[in-house]
């Protein structure tokens, strides 16, 4: 998997409110693996199972 270091390529900045738990969930997970949040959550949304077939957008 490549890591993007580079931050100049980004075009969207996303704002996410966390609950208390969650906050502190990827804080510790973050310290556990040295990972910076922004490259946990970008690989997390690179994960997400997406459909190709445009009929199901809409969904």
């Amino acid at each position: 998997m490549m890591i993007m270091t580079n931050k100049k390529w980004a075009v969207k900045r996303i704002t996410v409110n966390l609950a208390t738990q969650e906050a502190e969930k990827l804080e510790k997970y973050c310290e556990q693996t040295g990972r910076p949040a922004t490259d946990v959550i970008r690989e997390l949304i690179r994960s997400l199972p997406v459909s190709d077939d445009s009929k199901d957008v809409n969904r």
